[in-house]
């Protein structure tokens, strides 16, 4: 496999092996397509590795069956890879009894408190906050807190984080940023999305 050599060797005490394997925090933003789909391609390659993984996916309707989740579903239970939860906003968290009415601002808090007890706890390898970026750009979470506690976080624990509009803050913070620009789209000709192209 071919090995990528970096651009700069700091000067932190750390032997090649222990930067190698230093946690991530992975940004997908910008306005072209292919966000998420990318923060799940990583989630299938940490499956491969046999690593327990957490997606988390904000602000999307429950109702909205995206072909990942079924996919990642069946690996996950597949027993030859890493474990796959997938919890879902507005189908209900499964750990609170909530109001039906619970707006979306507060399920997006609800969700980002649930990925902290699950931070703390080194409950998953890999952690995929699917649309994340929105709730701290429209400060339903505030985006310094969740800088602090990705930098606090112990183990090995890695995390991407998806989504417009990310913070400049988070930008700045991430390890690996890639901004997904739009050259040209179906849309911009008047053509909605289909199956297994959005969905």
């Amino acid at each position: 496999m071919p090995q990528g050599q970096p651009s700069v060797v700091p000067e932190d005490g750390l032997t090649t092996r222990q930067r190698r394997n230093r946690p991530l925090v992975v940004v997908h933003t910008g306005v072209g397509k292919g966000k998420s789909t990318a923060a799940f391609g990583l989630a299938l390659r940490a499956w491969n590795q046999g690593w327990p993984i957490g997606v988390f996916q904000f602000v999307k309707s429950a109702k909205w069956k995206v072909g990942e989740e079924n996919a990642l579903r069946v690996l996950g239970a597949s027993g030859q890879g890493g474990l796959v939860d997938w919890h879902k906003m507005g189908e209900g968290w499964s750990w609170v009894q909530r109001d039906a009415q619970m707006d979306n601002e507060a399920k997006a808090r609800e969700g980002w408190e649930q990925v902290k007890r699950d931070l703390a706890a080194e409950t998953y390898r890999l952690y995929v906050l699917d649309e994340f970026a929105y709730p701290m750009h429209w400060g339903w979470v505030d985006t310094d807190e969740v800088v602090e506690v990705l930098r606090a976080r112990p183990g090995t624990q890695h995390v991407v984080i998806t989504g417009r509009n990310a913070p400049e803050q988070l930008v700045e913070f991430a390890d690996l940023v890639t901004d997904m620009s739009k050259v040209k789209h179906p849309m911009d000709v008047g053509q909605k999305g289909q199956r297994g192209i959005e969905w």
